[in-house]
C-alpha cells in the first residue's frame, strides 16, 4: 500500500481525536451502566478508581472526590451497583473510561430517587432551616427514647446517660424501628410526648443497618412530626455515614445514639470539676475583700478622730490661731509702712475674711458644746454615777460576784461599797 500521500498523526493527535468524537456523543456524554465493582481503590487525594465488569467484559471507571463526597454508602469489591457519568478517553493513555458522577447499589435506584425527591421538597418547604432548629436543654431532668425497647441502641444510650448524668430520667418509649408500620410508631409516639409537660428532650433512632432498614427515618410523616414538635428532638440513626431525612428535620444530628446519649446531657466529672473551679474562685474573692475590709477597719480603728476625740477641734483651734496670727502681721506691715492706722486697717479687712472667721467661731463654740455635753461630768452632775471594778466600768451585773468591792464615782467623790447581792432587770 502506498502510504506516501497519507498523513502522519502523533498518539496525541490520534487520543484527542477519539476523545473529540466520545464527548460529541450525545449516548457517551450521559449514561447508566450496570455492573460489579473489582480493583476498588480509594487514594489519599479523595479520588476513587474502580472497574465494572459482567460475564462479558469491563470498564474502567474514575469518580473524582467532589462526586465521591455525596456518596451514601461505601463502595467495595463485589458489589453489584448502576453507575452514571460520561465515557471519554484520557489522552495520556489512550484507554477510555467511565467518568462516574453518581454511584447507586443496584436495587435500590428506586429508594434513592425516592430520598432526593423528598428531601427537596421538604428542604423548599423550609423545614430544615436552621432558624428553626431549637437549642438543647442544658440540665435536661427527663429525657424520651423514642427507639425499639430490645436493640442494643437503648442498651447503649441508658448506660452513656446514667454514667454521665444520672440526674436525668430516662424514659423509654418503645416504638417499631423498620418495616410498613414503623414510621407511623414513631410519628404518633412524638404527638404523645409533646402532650406531656414533664419532658424535657427528644431521642429518636435505631443502630445501623442497609438503607432500606432505616426507611422509617425518611418518611414524611416521621420528618413532620419532629418539625412540628415543641419538645428538643435529636436524630440519631444508624452509624456516622448513615444520613437520613430524620437527620435533617431534628434540632440536632447524632451520628450515632451512642453520641446523642453524650450530646443530650452534660458529663458530671466536668461539672465537678467547674463547681470546684468556682468555688475556690468565689473563696479567693471572699478573702480578698475581707482583707480590704480588715485593713480599712485597722485605718480607722487607728484614726487620729477616733485615737483623740478632741484632735479635730484642736486642729479648728489652730487654724483659727493661725489666720489670726496672719492677718496681725498683714496689719502690723500696713501701719508700721504709714499706709494706715491700726483702725482703718481693721474696717477695710475683706469681708470674706470676716464672714469665714466668723463661721469658724460658730462652729467652734457648737463642737464645744457638744463635747461639753457628751462629757461624763456633765452625767454625773445630772444624778447619775458610774461603778467601777479595779480599773474597768461596771455596765452589766454579770461582771460583779457579791462581796466585790466596787467604786461609785458621783459628781463630787467617790464612794467605796460592797456588793451585797445581785439581781438583773430589764429597765425599759
Amino acid at each position: 500500500m502506498n502510504t506516501a500521500n497519507f498523513p502522519v498523526y502523533t498518539v496525541s493527535q490520534v487520543n484527542n481525536y477519539v476523545k473529540s468524537l466520545m464527548d460529541g456523543d450525545g449516548l457517551l456524554t450521559g449514561l447508566l451502566v450496570r455492573g460489579e465493582i473489582s480493583n476498588y481503590k480509594c487514594y489519599a487525594s479523595g479520588h476513587h478508581y474502580f472497574s465494572l465488569k459482567d460475564e462479558q467484559g469491563s470498564l474502567r471507571c474514575v469518580m473524582f472526590r467532589g462526586e465521591a463526597a455525596r456518596l451514601r454508602f461505601r463502595p467495595a469489591n463485589g458489589m453489584q451497583v448502576v453507575a452514571f457519568g460520561r465515557v471519554s478517553v484520557y489522552p495520556r493513555d489512550g484507554a477510555y473510561q467511565l467518568y462516574c458522577n453518581e454511584l447507586i447499589p443496584d436495587g435500590r435506584g428506586s429508594l434513592d430517587e425516592a430520598f432526593e425527591r423528598l428531601r427537596r421538597r421538604l428542604e423548599g418547604e423550609g423545614l430544615f432551616d436552621e432558624d428553626n432548629k431549637q437549642p438543647m436543654p442544658e440540665y435536661p431532668k427527663k429525657i424520651a427514647l423514642v427507639t425499639s425497647p430490645s436493640g442494643a441502641a437503648v442498651r447503649d444510650m441508658l448506660r452513656i446517660l446514667g454514667a454521665r448524668w444520672p440526674l436525668s430520667e430516662v424514659l423509654v418509649v418503645p416504638v417499631r424501628v423498620q418495616g410498613q408500620e414503623a414510621a407511623g410508631e414513631i410519628a404518633a409516639a412524638i404527638h404523645r410526648l409533646n402532650n406531656r409537660a414533664d419532658i424535657d428532650l427528644i431521642i429518636t433512632g435505631r443502630g445501623g443497618g442497609s438503607k432500606e432498614d432505616l426507611w422509617a427515618f425518611n418518611e414524611e410523616v416521621v420528618a413532620r412530626a419532629i418539625y412540628i414538635s415543641n419538645i428538643p428532638v435529636i436524630s440519631a440513626v444508624g452509624h456516622e455515614p448513615d444520613v437520613t431525612i430524620a437527620d435533617y428535620v431534628a434540632d440536632l444530628r447524632a451520628a450515632t445514639p451512642s453520641n446523642a446519649a453524650e450530646l443530650a446531657v452534660p458529663d458530671q466529672a466536668d461539672e465537678r470539676a467547674r463547681l470546684a473551679q468556682l468555688s475556690g474562685r468565689l473563696a479567693r474573692s471572699v478573702q480578698a475583700r475581707l482583707g480590704g475590709a480588715r485593713r480599712e477597719l485597722d485605718r480607722l480603728k487607728n484614726s487620729r478622730a477616733l485615737t483623740d476625740i478632741k484632735a479635730p477641734i484642736q486642729d479648728r483651734q489652730m487654724a483659727v490661731d493661725d489666720l489670726r496670727r496672719r492677718m496681725g502681721l498683714a496689719l502690723r506691715r500696713e501701719v508700721e509702712g504709714g499706709k494706715r492706722t491700726l483702725s482703718t486697717q481693721k474696717e477695710r479687712l475683706p469681708l470674706a475674711m470676716q464672714a469665714r472667721a466668723a463661721k469658724q467661731r460658730g462652729r467652734l463654740g457648737r463642737l464645744s458644746a457638744g463635747l461639753d455635753a457628751m462629757s461624763p461630768l456633765k452625767v454625773l452632775g445630772r444624778g447619775y454615777a458610774i461603778a467601777k471594778l479595779g480599773e474597768d466600768v461596771v455596765s452589766s451585773v454579770s461582771a460583779v460576784q457579791p462581796g466585790d468591792a466596787v467604786d461609785v464615782l458621783v459628781s463630787d467623790g467617790l464612794l467605796c461599797c460592797e456588793v451585797r447581792k445581785k439581781e438583773e432587770r430589764t429597765w425599759r
